[in-house]
């Protein structure tokens, strides 16, 4: 006799589960700046209680997350969460360019050749003498066990002509 486990209703644990899913992400829905809430589709009633809880402190906020945790089950979970990721977006971006530039940098300090070239490809106005003496300079820094000065100077310079060409 098998059944269909969508026909048996939630337990009581799950239940607990879900709606504490749902306090975390109204937890996370008190902690966006103003501007990005108002990007959130949500009701009038729960931006309300959202607002509210910013201003908060200890006890009364965690009555207030529980409150904010009764009002989700009315509200669009899915939408909200994309939403939240539409936020994120530009983060995640920006996060994927930093280490593309730290790769660079350290491919430079290892003279590797090949990204030496692709970097005079990739960017117009590369300048292949500059960094070759931030890249003596590095290692001289690094012989000698001082703060790597040069090191961070490429970083910066590969950072520049990435916002350039962007």
């Amino acid at each position: 006799m098998e059944q269909d486990y969508e026909e048996l209703p939630k337990s009581k644990s799950q239940i607990k589960r879900d709606l504490l899913e749902l306090q975390t992400l109204g937890k996370k829905l008190v902690e966006l700046p103003d501007k990005q809430l108002l990007l959130i589709p949500v009701s009038d009633k729960l931006r309300d209680a959202i607002i509210a809880a910013k201003s908060f402190k200890h006890g009364a906020l965690k009555r207030q997350l529980k409150y904010i945790g009764s009002l989700m089950p009315n509200e669009d979970a899915v939408l909200i969460l994309q939403a939240l990721d539409k936020l994120q977006q530009p983060h995640k971006k920006e996060v994927k360019v930093f280490h593309k530039i730290e790769e660079w940098r350290d491919k430079l300090l290892e003279g590797d050749e090949d990204i030496m070239s692709e970097l005079m490809n990739k960017f117009k106005n590369f300048e292949r003498q500059h960094v070759n003496q931030l890249i003596r300079n590095s290692k001289k820094e690094q012989a000698m066990n001082k703060p790597p000065k040069s090191s961070r100077l490429i970083f910066k310079y590969l950072s520049e002509l990435q916002d350039d060409a962007e």
